[in-house]
């Protein structure tokens, strides 16, 4: 019997977690995980963070302030990055991500946690972004699939644990240590990733001037879903300028778009204080958000042409209907319910694994018209919103929220996951980078404008707990609103 020569043996393609990339896999996974961790912690500390800095009252600006700034980061961070290379945003995206952490724990004001807030997503986003181009520039094509996978993965347990620990930490000392407690675990990551930032240059593949900074956090989170990554792109592909090769153009839209959607929402709230300066903001920010999401999303995007500029559009009408009912429901079940900030916590976990479970049957149905579990998803979606509105009625109780949240994490994971991966199917070759921006910038301007405008809402109402009973109600009527238009435009994404 001949023994088999050391070329026989099948191909083995190296580790993420091989030496060669062990620490800059560990480093990466590190950051994504404690901004993730940072996101998904805020929501249950937010009733005890406005009743302590009287800011009640800017509890949805809150949240789309952070994700306002992530939006216009991600855009510009990402321009920077294939014009001077991923070290610099990355650095500054972390600088400005601490920075927000300890203004906010430090926060004595409404106004000051409110700026803490918007430098939280200014960093967040630079860092994402320049994240997903050091991906692309220190791992070879082969392996990154394996890199983006590892990524999406790294939300998945902030997700599961990050509601329970962040109402932990507030219930036992203080909500300022969910935010002080984060930024000694950056030090770690930076050190691990020493070495990634170090690299003069990028892998031969990867030098071809492509748009990596395209792949977004949704482009990873969709690799994975599908089985593929726009990573694995070859080199002629990338070598085809897209739209995002207009670095000012690109810039005007997003500072237009991030401004738009701040204008838009302040003068929203304003509008049941002062009617009219209220109503001149609100159309002025509408303006400008209209003209930067021309230039941001694909043509015919805003009137909800067949194919691609509906599948966009329709992950910011995911994201607006859950994210909207989502933030508000500690609030609710704290004051309405008189929940403690950990059990208010549960309702979070219990999302993110529905949302787990939703995405993970999604890549088992690769014989279903993808337009059909769209439509199955934002169904789900708005089935579970209105079953979530009853947590607040009287003679009900507050638990029922927590089976309505899985079901709601479902449709999202089933739903959304289909939209990122379809968009990118949809998307030629050359503008695959350019469309994965434009689902970012829809899923958090969708985010951003839903919780800006239910925060409105709960100001208009009133503060106090039957107020707020019926504040969450209109919320969850109007989110279930969205997620039947999203129901019934599914069609259209053919």
């Amino acid at each position: 019997m001949t023994v088999p020569k050391a070329l026989d043996a099948p191909h083995r393609p190296p580790s993420i977690f091989g030496p060669e990339y062990r620490a800059a896999t560990l480093g990466i996974l590190l950051v994504i995980t404690l901004i993730a961790f940072e996101g998904m912690s805020v929501g249950v500390v937010m009733p005890d963070i406005a009743k302590e800095l009287n800011a009640l009252d800017l509890y949805g600006i809150s949240f789309s302030a952070f994700l306002i700034a992530s939006l216009f980061a991600n855009v510009v961070a990402g321009l920077w990055s294939d014009r001077r290379g991923y070290p610099l945003p990355f650095l500054a995206g972390v600088v400005l991500f601490v920075t927000g952490m300890a203004l906010a724990g430090a926060a004595q004001s409404a106004v000051m946690f409110l700026v803490a807030r918007a430098v939280q997503g200014l960093g967040a986003g630079a860092a994402v972004v320049a994240l997903l181009v050091m991906i692309a520039r220190v791992y070879p094509g082969h392996v990154r699939p394996r890199a983006f996978a590892a990524v999406s993965a790294a939300w998945v347990l902030p997700a599961m644990v990050g509601p329970a620990v962040a109402g932990f930490v507030a219930t036992q000392w203080d909500w300022r240590f969910v935010f002080y407690g984060i930024i000694p675990l950056v030090v770690p990551a930076l050190v691990m990733l020493v070495p990634a930032l170090r690299l003069q240059s990028a892998p031969a593949e990867s030098t071809s001037g492509r748009s990596a900074s395209g792949e977004s956090a949704v482009d990873a989170s969709a690799g994975s879903s599908s089985g593929e990554s726009a990573s694995g792109r070859s080199a002629s592909d990338e070598s085809v300028r897209g739209p995002r090769s207009r670095p000012v153009a690109m810039t005007l839209a997003a500072t237009a778009t991030a401004g738009g959607a701040g204008v838009l929402l302040h003068g929203v709230d304003r509008v049941h204080l002062t009617p009219v300066p209220g109503t001149v903001e609100a159309v002025v920010g509408l303006a400008f958000l209209v003209y930067g999401l021309y230039r941001l999303l694909p043509p015919g995007a805003l009137r909800f042409v067949r194919g691609l500029p509906t599948t966009v559009l329709m992950r910011g009408f995911f994201s607006a209907a859950f994210f909207g009912v989502n933030s508000f429901i500690p609030l609710a079940l704290e004051v309405v319910k008189g929940f403690e900030l950990s059990q208010a916590g549960v309702a979070l976990t219990t999302g993110a694994l529905g949302w787990s479970a939703g995405s993970y049957l999604q890549s088992r149905q690769d014989g279903a018209a993808a337009h059909r579990r769209i439509r199955l998803g934002a169904a789900s979606l708005m089935i579970a919103i209105l079953v979530c509105l009853l947590c607040v009625l009287p003679g009900v109780t507050g638990w029922i929220a927590v089976p309505a949240w899985i079901a709601a994490g479902f449709g999202m994971g089933f739903g959304m996951t289909t939209v990122s991966v379809t968009a990118l199917q949809q998307s030629p070759v050359s503008e695959q980078g350019a469309n994965s921006a434009a689902l970012s910038v829809s899923d958090q301007l969708g985010s951003a404008l839903s919780i800006g405008v239910a925060g409105a809402l709960v100001n208009v109402i009133g503060h106090s707990a039957g107020q707020i009973a019926t504040g969450f109600v209109v919320i969850c009527a109007l989110m279930g609103g969205i997620a039947l238009m999203a129901t019934l435009l599914a069609g259209r994404t053919r």
